[in-house]
């Protein structure tokens, strides 16, 4: 349960006080222990919030853990201050001769856009024929699991009369996947997109397979068993206010956006909402990285 982390990144500070361990840069060399090491591809707007949030999951693990930050070359965050994208963030393109036990890679709020019309997408389509060779478990979230769909499997992402946002129930249908172990029959998750991915579209070679959807909002976690790659529409990740923040904004912003679906008690958004999904998002995240530490040889700290 022990995260190397670089000095000064705020997730330090309040994972601290989670009493989450954590260790310097550098720190498990000294002691000759082999970390896990993990490349964030971190694609979100509030990359504060996405580090810290991730790093929570990742810190709730057995397995000693090292974290590197990374963007596409060429990737211009609007929202992140630049001194914090050139403390603690490298392009991609500097770290594509390293091997990564796991990489993560978050969605973006360009969802509503035609792959190919984003910006970055030659240089993300770079990195995901990079991933099938040098990282051995993979976990991509939201748009960014859409994205490698699309580009390992041709598979389309559809558009949504209305955004699906709210907290959604879903059912494991895989329970003898060893990612779903300890889940249970069915699990709470956050929602937030604009687009879906339909199960008709998915190959149907049994390369891929579905863990766990819902009746409501659809495809929610898939297995890529050729790559041992993760897709996750949703967010295991997400704090019980992040979806409360979504809906102040857009609503200050004059977007149309309705109340979260299954959040504000009694749908009440002056009330405040309770996480009901960590249990069951950080078991998830544990199952994944016991994959990761069982293909990659290092020891479960005591």
């Amino acid at each position: 349960m022990t995260l190397e982390l670089p000095i000064g990144l705020p997730a330090r500070q309040w994972l601290a006080r989670e009493r989450i361990p954590m260790l310097a840069p550098g720190a498990f060399a000294s002691q000759s222990v082999r970390p896990l090491r993990i490349l964030l591809i971190n694609l979100m707007p509030a990359k504060v919030v996405a580090e810290t949030q991730l790093a929570r999951l990742l810190g709730h693990s057995e397995a000693p853990i090292e974290l590197s930050l990374a963007i596409p070359d060429g990737y211009q965050p609007k929202t992140t201050p630049p001194d914090h994208i050139a403390a603690f963030y490298q392009p991609w393109s500097k770290l594509r001769h390293r091997h990564y036990d796991g990489l993560i890679m978050t969605g973006a709020p360009i969802e509503t856009l035609p792959f190919e019309e984003v910006n970055y997408w030659v240089q993300l389509t770079e990195i995901l024929d990079w991933a099938e060779s040098h990282v051995g478990r993979g976990y991509f979230i939201c748009w960014a699991g859409q994205a490698a769909l699309y580009h390992y499997y041709d598979v389309p992402k559809y558009q949504l009369e209305a955004k699906m946002f709210g907290v959604y129930r879903h059912r494991v249908v895989e329970p003898e996947s060893p990612l779903m172990q300890g889940v249970g029959e069915n699990f709470l998750v956050p929602v937030s997109r604009h687009t879906e991915v339909r199960a008709e579209d998915l190959p149907r070679d049994g390369e891929v397979a579905v863990l766990a959807e819902s009746l409501e909002s659809g495809l929610c976690l898939i297995e890529d068993r050729r790559r041992n790659f993760l897709y996750m529409f949703n967010h295991f990740e997400y704090d019980a206010d992040t979806l409360a923040s979504e809906y102040r904004r857009d609503r200050d912003a004059g977007l149309p956006i309705a109340l979260p679906a299954n959040y504000f008690p009694h749908d009440d958004p002056s009330r405040r909402p309770r996480n009901r999904w960590r249990r069951h998002g950080t078991r998830v995240f544990r199952n994944w990285i016991e994959e990761m530490r069982q293909a990659a040889g290092v020891a479960a700290e005591a």
